[in-house]
């Protein structure tokens, strides 16, 4: 029973963090498509609160469920799939620390640009662009591990 429970907290955290990185992503960037300060202030808005409910309450759950769960499974952590899947989720952390950062300064200065009826500044495009380019990385990194976690391939 603890191992099913175990198995069934991290598949349901791996669920949560490509669910809610998908989601995210497709809203920002559909309301990014706008050019439209408010609705992308008022998006951003709700990413960013999604992002810290969702993705960090996963980030957390993650190493911990899949850190006992291999312990009570018997899986050594040096296995090849599974060193992998770790290093793999050091690469999509180091992609999502910044990631988070950037959507609140585009929440900002999007909220900036609805407040005062201005166009989104040259910052906002610039920072928009490089949360963009880091989701393609992590979110490749995430599909591996799950398939890592799936297939536990012997290498």
């Amino acid at each position: 029973m603890w191992i099913e429970l175990l198995r069934w907290t991290h598949v349901i955290g791996a669920t949560v963090l490509l669910g809610t990185g998908a989601g995210i992503a497709f809203f920002m960037v559909m309301a990014h498509r706008t050019r439209d300060a408010k609705v992308i202030a008022h998006t951003a808005g709700t990413v960013v609160i999604a992002d810290w409910v969702f993705t960090a309450s996963a980030v957390i759950i993650q190493p911990i469920s899949g850190y006992l769960l291999a312990r009570a499974v018997g899986w050594p952590l040096t296995d090849g799939w599974l060193m992998c899947s770790l290093i793999l989720y050091v690469v999509v952390g180091v992609f999502w620390i910044p990631v988070v950062w950037i959507q609140h300064e585009l929440r900002d200065l999007a909220r900036i640009a609805a407040q005062n009826g201005s166009d989104l500044p040259a910052r906002f495009n610039q920072l928009y662009k490089i949360w963009f380019a880091c989701g393609f990385p992590a979110f490749f990194a995430v599909l591996t591990i799950l398939w890592l976690m799936v297939n536990r391939p012997v290498f």
